[in-house]
């Protein structure tokens, strides 16, 4: 009996051991929202976890409202850091708080301090072995009057690049992509991927609303597919563990 339960115990804490944490850190485009059962709003992270098998779990630390720096300043890089260990991921999109000129706590410097963060949280997570992805921000809803979609976030998606490419780090271009979700629906129809409401439309907005950064659940699911659709068509050994765990 003893034996059994040894052999159960050893069994359990070797599957236990399987398992893989996937830490996503950023800002609201990618945190858990409160009470999602009825608030419209959704993080991308948020809804990432059903599209992997359960050997992968998703550690949502994205919080609403952070830049680099903030994010860094109050030990929120730090919990994370801590946890790390050999073979867990890091994916990282920053940018829509860093942009943030008038408020000194959030703000940085794309060429400086916003490209330093990103390396450090680069190269921290290779301290403990773990494997950081650099994704760039995602693209606002901003069509002109003549339909043509325009960048919103200055120098940040390009700093973003240029660390990946530096640092030899995995990367997806979300900027990119989401540039052809946004063009792909056109100005109209492309507010479905955000938060556009009359007053009285939905329960959770008592005024009208028209939030084109933030995402709807259909948005949150689109991008959290295209960040799958790029790790399964990606070739690098280093993303092979997610890739296999793709449902």
């Amino acid at each position: 009996m003893k034996k059994y339960i040894l052999f159960t115990l050893l069994i359990s804490s070797v599957c236990f051991a399987q398992k893989t944490t996937l830490y996503t850190i950023g800002d609201s485009t990618m945190a858990n929202k409160k009470d999602p059962d009825r608030n419209p709003e959704h993080g991308w992270a948020q809804v990432l976890q059903p599209f992997f098998k359960d050997n992968i779990v998703v550690e949502n630390k994205a919080v609403n409202g952070r830049s680099t720096k903030s994010f860094i300043n109050e030990k929120r890089w730090d919990s994370v850091y801590k946890k790390l260990k050999k073979g867990d991921y890091v994916f990282i999109e920053f940018g829509h708080n860093d942009e943030k000129i008038e408020d000194s706590t959030r703000y940085t410097n794309p060429h400086t301090a916003y490209r330093y963060n990103l390396i450090k949280f680069v190269q921290e997570s290779r301290e403990k072995g773990a494997i950081p992805v650099l994704l760039t921000s995602i693209s606002r809803r901003n069509f002109n009057e003549k339909g043509v979609l325009l960048p919103t976030h200055g120098d940040y998606p390009l700093e973003t690049r240029l660390v990946a490419q530096e640092y030899k780090v995995l990367f997806i271009d979300l900027e990119y992509f989401t540039e052809l979700l946004e063009q792909s629906y056109g100005p109209e129809k492309s507010k479905q991927l955000h938060l556009h409401y009359k007053a009285g439309e939905n329960a959770y907005y008592d005024k009208d609303k028209a939030d084109d950064t933030h995402l709807s659940l259909l948005g949150a699911t689109k991008i959290a597919q295209i960040v799958i659709d790029q790790i399964k068509i990606s070739e690098s050994q280093s993303l092979q563990k997610l890739k296999s765990a793709v449902r």
